[in-house]
């Protein structure tokens, strides 16, 4: 062969190896940690004010997992304005799941997840109570 087949050829696979490349590129899921992470990054101060007002309490919530079902324990459940627990899944985003919480007597809160996802979650409990917001996060396997 000359010099003109071998440029050809190293054109043609060349272009074989970046169209591989763009399909294997294009078919692989990229899932943000969150969509709207510029108005999360904007409300970062707030994030630290709950963070510190939760390390300021006497008596913090217990997050844990027992029979794939994660338990919120904490005596001053009856004084919640609201919250809400966000059970993250850094390695694929639907399988997110978020439970609103009321005030209730009870000082423990029971959520079923027999049926979801195994794996690694990050339990995200933010609450606001006697005009103050909190936030407590703790990594769970179920």
């Amino acid at each position: 062969m000359n010099w003109g087949k071998w440029i050809v050829v190293s054109f043609i696979l060349f272009a074989i190896f970046i169209g591989t490349l763009v399909f294997v590129c294009v078919r692989e899921d990229i899932s943000l940690v969150a969509n709207d992470y510029y108005k999360q990054e904007l409300d970062f101060q707030k994030q630290i004010e709950r963070d510190k007002n939760t390390l300021a309490l006497s008596v913090k919530p217990d997050i844990s997992v027992v029979n794939s079902s994660v338990l919120i324990a904490y005596k001053e459940l009856s004084n919640l304005q609201q919250g809400e627990l966000k059970l993250f899944k850094p390695s694929n985003a639907a399988s997110d799941l978020i439970f609103a919480i009321k005030s209730t007597a009870d000082t423990v809160l029971i959520f079923d997840l027999h049926d979801h996802e195994k794996g690694m979650y990050k339990a995200q409990f933010k609450w606001s109570m006697n005009n103050r917001e909190y936030y407590l996060e703790k990594t769970i396997y179920l």
